[in-house]
Protein backbone atom coordinates (compact mmCIF):
# COMPACT_ATOMS: atom_id res chain seq x y z
CA UNK A 1 0.00 0.00 0.00
CA UNK A 2 1.28 3.29 -0.84
CA UNK A 3 2.70 5.77 1.95
CA UNK A 4 0.82 8.21 1.07
CA UNK A 5 -2.40 6.37 1.69
CA UNK A 6 -1.09 4.73 4.90
CA UNK A 7 -0.36 8.44 6.20
CA UNK A 8 -4.02 9.78 4.90
CA UNK A 9 -5.27 6.71 6.96
CA UNK A 10 -3.56 7.66 10.16
CA UNK A 11 -3.96 11.31 9.98
CA UNK A 12 -7.58 11.32 11.47
CA UNK A 13 -6.33 9.15 14.40
CA UNK A 14 -3.15 11.68 15.06
CA UNK A 15 -5.63 14.39 15.18
CA UNK A 16 -7.52 12.47 17.95
CA UNK A 17 -4.82 11.37 19.78
CA UNK A 18 -3.16 14.73 19.73
CA UNK A 19 -6.65 16.76 20.95
CA UNK A 20 -6.08 13.99 23.73
CA UNK A 21 -3.05 14.89 24.83
CA UNK A 22 -4.18 18.26 26.24
CA UNK A 23 -5.34 17.07 28.95
CA UNK A 24 -1.64 16.69 30.49
CA UNK A 25 -1.46 20.52 29.59
CA UNK A 26 -4.92 22.39 30.60
CA UNK A 27 -5.46 22.18 34.30
CA UNK A 28 -9.59 22.92 33.98
CA UNK A 29 -12.48 20.58 31.90
CA UNK A 30 -13.77 22.94 29.17
CA UNK A 31 -16.24 25.35 29.31
CA UNK A 32 -19.53 24.40 28.34
CA UNK A 33 -19.27 27.58 25.62
CA UNK A 34 -16.05 25.68 24.14
CA UNK A 35 -17.37 22.49 23.78
CA UNK A 36 -20.67 24.19 22.29
CA UNK A 37 -17.80 26.11 20.07
CA UNK A 38 -15.79 22.85 19.26
CA UNK A 39 -18.79 20.45 18.44
CA UNK A 40 -20.49 23.50 15.87
CA UNK A 41 -16.84 23.31 14.16
CA UNK A 42 -16.77 19.15 13.96
CA UNK A 43 -20.38 19.23 12.73
CA UNK A 44 -19.63 21.63 10.08
CA UNK A 45 -16.68 19.53 8.79
CA UNK A 46 -18.55 16.46 8.53
CA UNK A 47 -21.63 17.76 6.96
CA UNK A 48 -19.20 19.36 3.94
CA UNK A 49 -17.09 16.34 4.05
CA UNK A 50 -20.62 14.36 3.32
CA UNK A 51 -21.77 16.04 0.11
CA UNK A 52 -18.56 17.23 -1.63
CA UNK A 53 -16.17 14.39 -0.51
CA UNK A 54 -19.15 11.45 -0.89
CA UNK A 55 -22.14 12.57 -1.93
CA UNK A 56 -20.84 14.59 -5.41
CA UNK A 57 -18.55 11.84 -6.08
CA UNK A 58 -21.10 9.35 -5.54
CA UNK A 59 -23.54 11.02 -8.13
CA UNK A 60 -20.92 11.35 -10.49
CA UNK A 61 -20.18 7.56 -10.82
CA UNK A 62 -23.80 7.24 -11.43
CA UNK A 63 -23.84 9.20 -14.99
CA UNK A 64 -24.39 6.62 -16.75
CA UNK A 65 -27.71 5.94 -15.02
CA UNK A 66 -29.03 9.43 -16.57
CA UNK A 67 -31.29 11.12 -14.89
CA UNK A 68 -31.77 8.09 -12.16
CA UNK A 69 -27.77 8.83 -11.43
CA UNK A 70 -29.20 9.73 -7.85
CA UNK A 71 -30.52 6.50 -6.99
CA UNK A 72 -27.22 5.10 -6.19
CA UNK A 73 -26.36 8.13 -3.82
CA UNK A 74 -30.63 7.92 -2.20
CA UNK A 75 -30.04 3.95 -1.10
CA UNK A 76 -26.33 4.60 0.45
CA UNK A 77 -27.24 7.30 2.38
CA UNK A 78 -30.35 6.15 3.83
CA UNK A 79 -28.71 2.74 4.43
CA UNK A 80 -25.98 4.93 6.19
CA UNK A 81 -28.84 6.59 8.56
CA UNK A 82 -30.58 3.10 9.07
CA UNK A 83 -27.11 1.82 10.00
CA UNK A 84 -26.30 4.28 12.50
CA UNK A 85 -29.80 4.24 13.86
CA UNK A 86 -29.37 0.30 14.39
CA UNK A 87 -25.62 0.66 16.39
CA UNK A 88 -27.31 3.93 18.09
CA UNK A 89 -30.10 1.57 19.66
CA UNK A 90 -28.04 -1.33 20.69
CA UNK A 91 -24.23 0.18 21.89
CA UNK A 92 -24.23 1.58 25.26
CA UNK A 93 -23.22 4.55 25.44
CA UNK A 94 -23.42 7.91 26.54
CA UNK A 95 -23.19 11.59 25.66
CA UNK A 96 -21.60 14.22 27.11
CA UNK A 97 -23.37 16.54 29.89
CA UNK A 98 -25.85 13.97 29.67
CA UNK A 99 -27.25 11.99 32.89
CA UNK A 100 -29.06 9.11 30.85
CA UNK A 101 -27.21 6.05 28.95
CA UNK A 102 -28.50 5.09 25.41
CA UNK A 103 -28.77 1.65 24.02
CA UNK A 104 -29.27 -1.33 25.38
CA UNK A 105 -29.40 -1.49 29.29
CA UNK A 106 -25.18 -2.40 30.56
CA UNK A 107 -23.67 -1.99 34.00
CA UNK A 108 -20.63 -0.70 32.01
CA UNK A 109 -19.51 2.38 33.78
CA UNK A 110 -20.19 6.38 32.64
CA UNK A 111 -16.73 7.08 31.58
CA UNK A 112 -16.65 4.05 29.31
CA UNK A 113 -20.00 4.49 27.96
CA UNK A 114 -18.60 8.67 27.27
CA UNK A 115 -15.59 6.89 25.37
CA UNK A 116 -18.22 4.60 23.01
CA UNK A 117 -20.36 7.42 22.10
CA UNK A 118 -17.24 9.20 20.89
CA UNK A 119 -16.41 5.57 19.21
CA UNK A 120 -19.97 5.48 17.72
CA UNK A 121 -19.28 8.44 15.41
CA UNK A 122 -15.93 7.53 15.00
CA UNK A 123 -16.75 4.86 12.96
CA UNK A 124 -18.50 6.42 9.87
CA UNK A 125 -15.23 9.22 9.74
CA UNK A 126 -12.80 5.97 9.58
CA UNK A 127 -15.53 4.29 6.66
CA UNK A 128 -15.36 7.97 4.73
CA UNK A 129 -11.23 8.32 4.74
CA UNK A 130 -11.03 4.29 3.50
CA UNK A 131 -13.85 4.73 0.39
CA UNK A 132 -12.24 7.76 -0.71
CA UNK A 133 -8.90 6.25 -0.56
CA UNK A 134 -9.75 3.12 -1.92
CA UNK A 135 -11.53 5.00 -4.68
CA UNK A 136 -8.43 6.70 -5.32
CA UNK A 137 -6.57 3.16 -5.59
CA UNK A 138 -8.75 1.84 -7.88
CA UNK A 139 -9.23 5.16 -9.98
CA UNK A 140 -12.99 4.99 -9.52
CA UNK A 141 -14.98 8.32 -9.74
CA UNK A 142 -11.81 10.16 -10.14
CA UNK A 143 -10.36 10.39 -7.00
CA UNK A 144 -7.40 11.87 -6.44
CA UNK A 145 -4.77 11.64 -3.67
CA UNK A 146 -5.38 15.51 -3.03
CA UNK A 147 -9.05 15.06 -2.84
CA UNK A 148 -8.47 11.83 -0.55
CA UNK A 149 -6.29 14.08 2.26
CA UNK A 150 -8.62 16.66 2.01
CA UNK A 151 -11.16 14.69 3.63
CA UNK A 152 -8.63 13.05 6.17
CA UNK A 153 -7.06 15.93 6.86
CA UNK A 154 -10.49 18.00 7.50
CA UNK A 155 -11.66 14.75 10.03
CA UNK A 156 -8.38 15.48 11.38
CA UNK A 157 -8.35 18.94 12.07
CA UNK A 158 -12.16 18.21 13.82
CA UNK A 159 -11.24 15.28 16.03
CA UNK A 160 -8.32 17.56 17.75
CA UNK A 161 -10.89 19.32 19.66
CA UNK A 162 -12.90 15.94 19.99
CA UNK A 163 -10.07 14.28 21.26
CA UNK A 164 -9.75 17.07 23.75
CA UNK A 165 -13.46 16.84 24.59
CA UNK A 166 -13.56 12.97 25.47
CA UNK A 167 -10.20 13.38 27.81
CA UNK A 168 -10.81 16.39 29.71
CA UNK A 169 -14.76 14.99 31.10
CA UNK A 170 -12.40 11.73 32.24
CA UNK A 171 -10.58 13.15 34.08
CA UNK A 172 -12.81 15.62 35.63
CA UNK A 173 -14.95 12.21 36.36
CA UNK A 174 -12.02 10.95 38.80
CA UNK A 175 -9.79 9.14 35.99
CA UNK A 176 -5.91 10.07 36.23
CA UNK A 177 -4.80 11.89 33.21
CA UNK A 178 -3.20 9.17 31.74
CA UNK A 179 -6.31 6.72 31.64
CA UNK A 180 -7.97 10.31 30.59
CA UNK A 181 -5.49 10.19 27.48
CA UNK A 182 -5.71 6.79 26.83
CA UNK A 183 -9.52 6.90 26.96
CA UNK A 184 -9.32 9.62 24.04
CA UNK A 185 -6.71 7.59 22.01
CA UNK A 186 -8.56 4.61 22.48
CA UNK A 187 -11.81 5.90 20.72
CA UNK A 188 -10.14 7.45 17.72
CA UNK A 189 -8.04 4.03 17.17
CA UNK A 190 -11.61 2.60 15.52
CA UNK A 191 -10.89 4.92 13.00
CA UNK A 192 -7.79 3.82 10.61
CA UNK A 193 -8.67 0.37 11.67
CA UNK A 194 -12.33 0.87 9.88
CA UNK A 195 -10.68 2.78 7.46
CA UNK A 196 -8.29 -0.16 6.37
CA UNK A 197 -11.03 -2.42 6.34
CA UNK A 198 -13.07 -0.70 4.07
CA UNK A 199 -10.22 -0.37 1.69
CA UNK A 200 -9.95 -4.09 2.00
CA UNK A 201 -13.78 -4.18 0.99
CA UNK A 202 -14.56 -1.55 -1.29
CA UNK A 203 -11.11 -2.29 -3.25
CA UNK A 204 -13.17 -6.29 -4.39
CA UNK A 205 -16.84 -4.05 -5.11
CA UNK A 206 -16.05 -1.56 -7.68
CA UNK A 207 -19.53 -1.78 -8.57
CA UNK A 208 -21.65 -0.67 -5.07
CA UNK A 209 -18.32 1.99 -4.94
CA UNK A 210 -21.67 4.83 -5.18
CA UNK A 211 -23.54 3.26 -3.12
CA UNK A 212 -20.24 2.85 0.11
CA UNK A 213 -19.28 6.20 -0.42
CA UNK A 214 -23.22 7.55 0.09
CA UNK A 215 -23.72 5.39 2.54
CA UNK A 216 -20.44 6.74 4.71
CA UNK A 217 -22.61 10.12 4.15
CA UNK A 218 -25.68 8.90 5.32
CA UNK A 219 -23.70 7.53 8.78
CA UNK A 220 -21.64 10.74 9.03
CA UNK A 221 -25.19 12.93 8.81
CA UNK A 222 -27.29 10.82 11.44
CA UNK A 223 -24.27 11.59 13.98
CA UNK A 224 -24.19 15.09 12.99
CA UNK A 225 -28.00 15.70 13.12
CA UNK A 226 -28.64 13.10 16.49
CA UNK A 227 -25.56 14.35 18.27
CA UNK A 228 -23.52 16.98 17.29
CA UNK A 229 -26.38 19.37 16.68
CA UNK A 230 -28.22 19.49 19.33
CA UNK A 231 -25.04 19.55 21.46
CA UNK A 232 -23.57 22.62 19.99
CA UNK A 233 -27.43 24.25 20.53
CA UNK A 234 -28.37 23.43 24.10
CA UNK A 235 -28.12 26.27 26.74
CA UNK A 236 -27.98 30.06 26.21
CA UNK A 237 -25.64 31.82 23.49
CA UNK A 238 -25.93 28.81 21.24
CA UNK A 239 -24.60 31.53 18.06
CA UNK A 240 -21.19 30.40 18.73
CA UNK A 241 -22.15 26.51 17.61
CA UNK A 242 -23.86 27.86 14.45
CA UNK A 243 -20.74 30.37 13.62
CA UNK A 244 -18.46 27.56 14.59
CA UNK A 245 -20.51 24.86 12.16
CA UNK A 246 -19.97 27.73 9.25
CA UNK A 247 -16.36 27.94 9.70
CA UNK A 248 -15.67 24.35 9.48
CA UNK A 249 -18.07 23.40 7.14
CA UNK A 250 -15.95 26.43 5.19
CA UNK A 251 -12.57 24.84 5.69
CA UNK A 252 -13.71 21.64 4.56
CA UNK A 253 -15.10 23.08 1.55
CA UNK A 254 -11.76 24.81 0.43
CA UNK A 255 -9.69 21.84 1.69
CA UNK A 256 -11.65 19.39 -0.83
CA UNK A 257 -11.83 22.20 -3.83
CA UNK A 258 -7.90 23.22 -3.10
CA UNK A 259 -6.38 19.92 -2.69
CA UNK A 260 -9.00 17.69 -4.88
Amino acid sequence: MQKEVISGLLLPFLGTSLGAGCVFFMRHELSRGVQRALTGFAAGVMTAASVWSLIIPAMDMSESMGKLAFLPAVIGFWCGILFLLLLDSLIPHMHMNSEKAEGLPSKLARTTMMVLAVTLHNIPEGMAVGIVYAGFLTGSADMTAGGALALALGIAIQNFPEGAIISMPLHAEGKSKGKAFAGGVLSGAVEPVGALLTILFASRLLPIMPYLLSFAAGAMIYVVVEELIPEMSEGEHSNIGVIMFSVGFTLMMVLDVALG
